[in-house]
């Protein structure tokens, strides 16, 4: 398996092996095309079965990654998840659009069912996708939702000339890098206000879910630590590693094989893994998120005592 998704094919396996002579050459069985693509169905099968049934019950998750790698016609919903020590892990794969809330819901839920901590604070670092944020709210008892910087900003200057797209995505660079959430969106805001002049269409997308583009500051998250969560980059690091191995396929014959090929990219990207960087500001942020939830619920109660007083 090993060797496939190094991108060795079945056609020419024999050329990977090493050298034996002739006599034992001759003698080789089962390494023609037929052979070595049963071996490596066989191999990809145990290496999906292996990953969806892996028991969660002992991770700590601090921030949570979900998003869709394509294979030909068939998507694959994957999630990621970063411990509270920093080390990423690869979570499971659903077959489907990641459009569809259902399918995102069903991958979230089989998670919590293989034991999987759903009632801690969590961030959750999302493209924007709708269906995403719904199926994450559904099933975690208490998400912080942070929408991709990278995302919003290519939403963004894709509505607009070329002229006027290296200044936006700067001045949009800067406003994320500010140093608190409230001048960040008092400096997107004024630039939504500049673009509606003339751009109508680009400062709408800048207003939709400004908010969410500011968790991180909100926050308060080290300068360090934030590179790796401003963005969707780490889980899209784990997809590039899947699409790299799958390059020599030229046709996807079900969702079943597109499964096989993305769980055993996963579990190869996972052994490659090193920790997020800033990972000792973790407990930091776990703090922080816990914070959010004490907030709410003292507002809450505070207006119900002035309410009945």
């Amino acid at each position: 398996m090993e060797k496939m998704l190094a991108g060795l094919s079945s056609r020419r396996y024999t050329a990977g092996l090493e050298p034996a002579g002739q006599a034992v050459d001759e003698a080789a069985a089962s390494t023609g095309k037929s052979s070595v693509s049963r071996r490596f169905v066989a191999a990809t099968e145990t290496a999906l079965a292996e990953l969806m049934s892996r028991r969660l019950d002992d991770l700590d998750l601090v921030a949570f990654m979900v998003d869709g790698v394509h294979f030909g016609e068939h998507t694959c919903v994957v999630a990621l998840g970063i411990g509270i020590d920093g080390t990423k892990h690869p979570l499971g794969v659903e077959e489907g659009s990641t459009e569809n809330a259902a399918v995102v819901t069903d991958l979230i839920t089989g998670l919590r069912d293989r034991g999987l901590d759903t009632s801690k604070p969590i961030l959750a670092v999302l493209d924007g996708a709708k269906a995403l944020s719904k199926a994450v709210k559904d099933v975690f008892d208490k998400p912080v939702i942070h929408r991709c910087q990278q995302h919003k900003i290519r939403n963004v200057i894709d509505k607009l000339p070329e002229r006027l797209k290296s200044v936006t995505e700067k001045r949009m660079r800067q406003a994320y890098h500010a140093e608190s959430a409230l001048k960040a969106e008092a400096e997107l805001t004024e630039l939504a206000r500049e673009l509606g002049k003339t751009h109508p269409g680009a400062a709408a997308s800048l207003r939709e879910g400004m908010a969410e583009t500011l968790t991180i500051l909100r926050l308060g998250v080290p300068p360090t630590l934030a590179r790796t969560l401003r963005s969707t980059n780490t889980i899209e690091s784990m997809i590039e590693i899947c699409r790299e191995h799958s390059k020599n396929v030229k046709r996807w014959r079900d969702g079943t094989m597109a499964l096989r090929w993305c769980a055993a990219g996963m579990i190869e990207a996972g052994k490659q893994f090193r920790r997020v960087n800033g990972h000792l500001h973790l407990p930091k942020l776990r703090a922080a998120l816990e914070a959010c939830f004490t907030e709410n619920v003292t507002a809450i109660n505070q207006d119900e005592g002035q309410e009945a007083a």
